[in-house]
């Protein structure tokens, strides 16, 4: 089992940068393929970004490309995102996710972890 704890949202400018982290509990955060989900009031969670337990493989939703990146620590136990230029349309909270298979969160939109979320506030 894992436990994921997000920080670093709050109030980016459009056109600022922000980077959020998930610090992940246990020995096994390198088993697992991870995710960056955000849900906008009134949305639906959807999916942002995920990498695979290596790093070596990532996925980025087409709205986020070259601006977000995605990376992963696994000797810290932590996640990275990190978000360039903001859009009026990337505020929400963010969830870190965890995954025993990358194809849960990618191709299902679903994980076997999540974290509480972070906010993130873009203004213009």
């Amino acid at each position: 089992q894992v436990q994921l704890v997000e920080s670093g949202g709050g109030l980016v400018q459009a056109g600022g940068s922000l980077r959020l982290s998930c610090a992940a509990s246990g020995r096994t955060f390198r088993s697992y393929a991870m995710g960056w989900f955000r849900q906008a009031p009134g949305k639906e969670r959807e999916l942002v970004t995920a990498v695979g337990a290596t790093g070596g493989s990532t996925y980025y939703r087409g709205s986020v490309k070259g601006r977000f990146t995605t990376s992963r620590d696994n000797a810290k136990n932590t996640l990275y995102l990190q978000m360039n230029s903001p859009k009026p349309e990337d505020p929400g909270v963010y969830y870190c996710a965890a995954a025993f298979d990358i194809r849960t969160i990618v191709n299902y939109a679903g994980a076997d972890y999540w974290g509480e979320g972070t906010l993130v506030t873009v203004s213009s």
